[in-house]
């Protein structure tokens, strides 16, 4: 498991001749440390007297911080995951017709599954943006740099997940499919930087 290496380990992994962990695992990892930060933020403020109008929220925060945290380590692994299923799917048989239908099927499947997978990381890592605007506001700021910081990083997680969606895209036929996928791909675009630019805006030094 990549989740289950060092840094050190992981990253050297990452630098290898190995095409997995790649970029959708790299995205994965930046919303969780996005995640790990807004966390951070939250717990620096929790017990403080002079945030105690604020105390309930950020608990609530961190929780849900915690939550997206823990779903977007997995999906370090699950991306990789998701591209050795792409690659096992070619080197199926294409000798006879039937099997050249298989093959053609499982593929497709494949990529839907590898394109669903960094869409997931997208869409949790612009929910931690949410989170990075409210500890950014209202948490101990002695840390409002960590808060944009969190924002900064799920910003890139967004948008570093979004190219493994449309490069798989590009392969998939159905149409279907495809213009349901690109127009979340096509909010996620038109809002992520937005709204990095409004956190971002908010910090105060």
């Amino acid at each position: 498991m990549l989740i289950d290496k060092s840094v050190s380990q992981f990253l050297d992994a990452t630098a290898s001749n190995d095409p997995v962990p790649g970029g959708g695992s790299i995205a994965a990892s930046s919303g969780a440390t996005a995640a790990a930060l807004v966390e951070m933020v939250a717990n620096l403020t929790i017990g403080k007297k002079k945030y105690e109008d604020v105390n309930d929220e950020m608990k609530e925060i961190s929780k849900k911080a915690n939550d997206l945290r823990q779903q977007l380590l997995k999906y370090i692994d699950i991306d990789s995951e998701a591209f050795n299923r792409v690659m096992n799917a070619y080197k199926l048989p294409k000798d006879t017709e039937e099997q050249k239908i298989v093959r053609k099927m499982t593929i497709q499947n494949a990529m839907k599954y590898a394109a669903s997978v960094p869409l997931e990381v997208a869409k949790k890592s612009y929910d931690i943006m949410e989170l990075s605007m409210r500890v950014v506001e209202s948490g101990n700021k002695n840390a409002v740099t960590d808060g944009a910081v969190s924002a900064m990083m799920a910003r890139t997680a967004v948008l570093s997940a979004i190219y493994n969606v449309k490069i798989n895209l590009s392969s998939i036929k159905d149409n279907i499919y495809v213009e349901k996928v690109d127009s979340e791909v096509s909010w996620l675009e038109m809002n992520v930087n937005s709204k990095e630019k409004e956190i971002l805006g908010k910090v105060e030094l």
